[in-house]
């Protein structure tokens, strides 16, 4: 009997502490992990909001960022840190395909993380140097097929979001191509530039000003439906190549046993930053467009996606 009111009255004593804890975030610097190099669409899209949703909070957001394997090595940081509200991670659709890839990951993208804010999705494009040969996505399929083509394809890494647009566009369309994943996106634009590899399925974001430009051509859109930015490129379906879509999408995450008065208080500034003309103008301005969903509604949605990129990187063979 002692033992179990001792145990009743330490329980409490959390439970208490905790709410406080809850009622008084933030009080503090938060700490939110990228894990993907400066520059790329997963760090561009969430600083963007972050600038925003830090005001609504009264506290800095302060960006860090921790790439390696995937997103493997952030995401793993984050699932380690202390659940308190103080560190939280915005990742991308790649948070989806690592587990499939990286057998010796050591968290679960399902049971160590809470789902907080959706902040969006985004097309990948199709670019390739304007001295190569191709015009449209249906002359460089065709010399892809060719037996004596080695075609070959950048990436920010094994399981990023390029990559799988890539390995499913592949697949699709039914050439092969050798992979060749870079460290950053910057690395990759310039040996596209360069001629130095065929196709890079870049962010929408980072490739508009290049298309823009004329220093890159665009050959296809990863979605099902057309950019506004780049009405003359077609999807994939259109291309003739049925089931080769795919979207990018940018979302914030909390270790998963962060109070979720924390989680919630989160969300409520997000999506109200989110819900903003300014913000919306400045977020299709990058090619990203709204997916609202309640943080319960994002746990759902992220055990579909994991379901599907583990098939999808079943078929395409992709491994470590």
């Amino acid at each position: 009997m002692k033992w179990s009111v001792g145990c009743a009255v330490i329980l409490a004593g959390v439970l208490m502490s905790v709410a406080a804890q809850a009622q008084t975030w933030p009080s503090r610097i938060i700490k939110a992990v990228v894990p993907f190099g400066a520059g790329s669409a997963t760090d561009v899209v969430p600083r963007l909001v972050f600038e925003k949703i830090s005001v609504e909070l009264g506290q800095p957001i302060t960006v860090e960022n921790r790439a390696g394997a995937g997103g493997t090595v952030g995401s793993t940081s984050v699932a380690r840190a202390e659940p308190d509200g103080y560190t939280l991670m915005a990742h991308s659709s790649a948070h989806t395909i690592a587990p499939s890839i990286f057998t010796d990951i050591k968290y679960d993208p399902a049971k160590d993380f809470s789902s907080v804010l959706m902040i969006g999705y985004s097309a990948n494009v199709m670019i390739t140097s304007p001295s190569k040969p191709w015009k449209t996505v249906q002359e460089f399929v065709a010399a892809a097929k060719d037996k004596n083509a080695a075609i070959t394809f950048g990436s920010v890494g094994v399981g990023s979001a390029v990559h799988i647009s890539a390995e499913k566009f592949k697949l699709a369309a039914g050439f092969e191509a050798t992979h060749v994943p870079y460290r950053g996106g910057s690395e990759v634009i310039s040996d596209i530039l360069g001629g130095r590899i065929d196709f890079y399925f870049c962010p929408l974001s980072t490739a508009l000003p290049l298309i823009q430009g004329g220093q890159v051509r665009a050959l296809v859109i990863s979605t099902d439906k057309r950019s506004t930015e780049l009405p003359d490129v077609p999807t994939p379906q259109e291309a003739g190549y049925k089931n080769g879509e795919t979207a990018i999408w940018f979302g914030v995450f909390m270790p998963s046993k962060t109070p979720r008065d924390i989680v919630e208080k989160f969300y409520a500034a997000g999506s109200k930053v989110l819900a903003t003309p300014e913000m919306q103008k400045d977020l299709r301005r990058l090619g990203v467009d709204p997916l609202p969903m309640t943080p319960s509604q994002m746990d759902e949605f992220v055990g579909r996606e994991l379901a599907a990129n583990a098939a999808l990187v079943k078929a395409a063979g992709i491994k470590q």
